[in-house]
């Protein structure tokens, strides 16, 4: 059984320390999320044309291709402006709120759960132009570093200079107008989960660091407009809502402040934000039998119980980084390994033996949470549960992010 161990290894990312620590120190350590020596494995992989990887790689560089001709993204270009009158504030509305049928103009909006209101997705406001920044900057940044080509790494620096940087484009600080109900309220705390993706960003700014395409003023400045974020977390009062949601929404809260903490070089801030996210959120959130139970009664359960699980992994991620064990944290039988078992062992099975709602089901979803699983525990079961997901999903992403997981 070993054996078969070792023949998956390199397509889990778990290689041997002393061959990690070869490859490049200098960059590992800058890295935020993503585990770097490992994709320095991967990226000789694919130089051999490793079958592994080889599809992945393609589907990336094709996304990466794509935002090449991509113009340059801002909140400034929404078609609505949120109650401060200012657009340079991010400004969205919550994904699952409809017009009222039962009054004339529709409001207040009412909650349909797990049923997304197209409208929450336009122009009009910044939800979706976040999430194509955040895509097309992490596909071009990856691309960058596997395929050498610099065009990707001029792309995003530009990209990234316009969200945070210009005066004229630049996004503020600030999630207060995130997630409003349109008839009800301006902004929510539950509207930070939106920011999520830029911790792929910052994952992006750290990786393409090597790549001298980064002026050092420009550097500075993107880890300042994070402190400045961060700050605005820990303070607030939407981010005081968030830090005490009870479901995936805390442990993204955690998340972000972990990373951004350690990002701008905060790291006694990221080590109390672990600790917090370890028992707070996961002592509590995860039952005896893995199940994430305020994910497990949603109409998505196996979709939210992953997209958890990704909040989860980065945590690990973040401890590894800190040398805080929280891959192997377990406090009155609750943990985080038995949530990602709960998962895995679903891999192979149809919908009918998930225990719970799901409208949507979609085993692929699993693919980033179980590659995270079989890297951090190397456990039989879950090395051959990421096998079964990534020869079926040959060109899914994570299999080129170690360390990371996206669930969208």
């Amino acid at each position: 059984m070993k054996l078969k161990i070792f023949s998956l290894a390199l397509c889990i990312g778990a290689i041997p320390g002393a061959q990690a620590a070869a490859f490049g120190a200098d960059l590992s350590a800058q890295c935020l999320t993503y585990d770097c020596a490992q994709m320095r494995v991967i990226k000789s992989a694919i130089t051999h044309h490793d079958p592994r990887y080889v599809p992945a790689w393609r589907a990336l560089t094709a996304q990466a291709d794509a935002a090449l001709s991509h113009t340059r993204y801002s909140v400034t270009d929404k078609t609505l402006v949120p109650a401060s009158g200012d657009k340079h504030d991010y400004y969205s509305f919550g994904p699952y709120w409809w017009p009222n049928p039962d009054t004339k103009n529709g409001m207040p909006y009412i909650r349909k759960d797990g049923q997304i209101n197209p409208d929450a997705k336009t122009n009009g406001t910044d939800s979706k132009r976040m999430v194509q920044f955040s895509d097309d900057v992490r596909s071009l940044a990856l691309a960058w570093f596997y395929n050498g080509d610099k065009q990707y790494a001029v792309k995003a620096q530009q990209m990234l200079k316009a969200w945070f940087l210009d005066k004229e484009t630049r996004m503020n600080p600030n999630l207060n107008y995130a997630q409003a109900i349109p008839g009800a309220i301006d902004g929510r705390g539950i509207g930070i989960i939106d920011t999520r993706v830029l911790i792929d960003v910052a994952d992006s700014i750290a990786l393409l660091q090597s790549s001298g395409l980064i002026p050092a003023q420009d550097l500075a400045g993107y880890k300042k407009w994070y402190a400045d974020y961060t700050q605005w977390l820990l303070t607030s009062r939407n981010g005081f809502e968030e830090s005490n949601w009870y479901n995936n929404h805390g442990a993204w809260y955690d998340a972000q402040v972990t990373a951004f903490s350690l990002f701008t070089g905060q790291e006694e801030q990221a080590r109390k934000q672990m600790d917090i996210f370890k028992l707070r959120h996961l002592a509590s959130q995860v039952n005896s039998n893995g199940e994430i139970i305020s994910e497990t009664e949603r109409t998505r359960s196996f979709h939210y119980t992953n997209f958890a699980l990704a909040a989860y992994a980065r945590m690990g991620r973040y401890g590894e980084k800190l040398n805080k064990d929280t891959w192997g944290f377990e406090l009155d039988g609750h943990s985080m390994k038995k949530a990602f078992a709960l998962v895995s062992g679903q891999t192979g099975k149809p919908q009918t033996e998930w225990m719970h709602q799901e409208i949507q089901y979609q085993p692929s979803e699993a693919t980033g949470p179980v590659l995270a699983a079989a890297r951090a525990y190397k456990d039989v079961d879950f090395v051959q549960s990421a096998a079964k997901l990534t020869k079926t999903n040959n060109q899914d992403i994570n299999l080129l992010i170690p360390g990371s997981v996206l669930v969208k």
